[in-house]
């Protein structure tokens, strides 16, 4: 009888545990985004405990979404992922989350999600609407698209940053939109660069996408965002109205350059692990992004006067 009562109470914790594994809470650190809105904007308004407690709670619902979107992906490929070498590891190609729960889950974070999310501003509603809709597309029609994958993907990362910008109520200047499509571009094809090659070397599994690109293909749109991506960054850091007038930004260009160096070296490496997870466990580049992050906080907060806008 004990034995039966621990079996029962076993399985629900064993389907929570398979459950928060599908959400990916070690992604959860891409929803950061969200806080440039608050770091970037005026003076002082990062000291700001209502800004600070905005911009929290809109990182939170962007989990939530983000979670119900890597749910929905999961199910949507759990076919597919059952003939993957690694992604059959995961708990619902594995079984070891039941795809009626994962459909329950899904419903009840992303009603949770909203709510919160409309709760908070309805602008930011509506934003966080846009968000799930991109994914929606992306799972079933985008994925498979050559180029508008890769935009797709980088989207989501605009939205995340837009959100947190209306979140906090400040102002969302173009280079907002510039800086961020770049790099999501630049993490994007990167991604697919080392997806082309593990499949390639036979390491890797079918994307169908896949047979659309071409290593020389990838090669020349990630030499095209790389560019474009340090000389846009290099631009703001001296011409954007909402910095410092003595272009102390200009200190975290270094930061900058060797971090997507740095980046694309791990996109060449022999490792099967994708970038995007190298990239929280590489410390040369945890330690890079640690600098930048303190360069920048020190130039906004220590140094010159700055105007309202992000």
């Amino acid at each position: 009888m004990q034995h039966e009562t621990n079996r029962a109470l076993t399985m629900p914790l064993e389907q929570l545990k398979a459950l928060l594994e599908t959400m990916r809470p070690k992604q959860w650190v891409k929803n950061a985004i969200v806080f440039g809105g608050l770091v970037f904007s005026e003076r002082g308004l990062a000291l700001h405990p209502d800004a600070i407690l905005r911009a929290v709670a809109a990182f939170a619902i962007f989990c939530l979404m983000s979670s119900a979107a890597y749910i929905l992906n999961d199910l949507k490929d759990i076919e597919k992922d059952r003939a993957h070498p690694t992604k059959r590891d995961r708990p619902l190609p594995s079984g070891r989350l039941s795809e009626t729960t994962a459909r329950i889950a899904f419903l009840l974070i992303l009603a949770l999600g909203l709510l919160s999310a409309y709760t908070l501003a309805p602008l930011f509603g509506a934003v966080a609407l846009l968000y799930i809709a991109n994914n929606f597309l992306y799972n079933w029609i985008l994925k498979s698209m050559v180029i508008l994958d890769v935009f797709s993907i980088a989207a989501g990362f605009v939205l995340r940053a837009v959100g947190g910008a209306v979140a906090v109520g400040v102002l969302i200047s173009p280079w907002l939109y510039v800086l961020t499509v770049l790099l999501a571009l630049f993490l994007g094809i990167s991604k697919r660069r080392h997806e082309l090659h593990l499949l390639e070397e036979g390491r890797g599994a079918f994307r169908k996408v896949l047979t659309e690109y071409s290593a020389p293909m990838l090669e020349e749109m990630l030499s095209v965002v790389t560019a474009s991506t340090v000389i846009a960054y290099s631009i703001y850091t001296f011409t954007a109205e909402s910095l410092p007038d003595n272009h102390a930004m200009m200190l975290t260009i270094p930061f900058v350059i060797y971090g997507i160096f740095r980046y694309l070296y791990l996109v060449h490496s022999e490792n099967d692990a994708p970038p995007d997870e190298m990239l929280f466990k590489d410390r040369p580049m945890l330690i890079t992004t640690f600098l930048w992050g303190v360069t920048v906080i020190l130039i906004l907060y220590g140094f010159g006067n700055r105007a309202a806008g992000v």
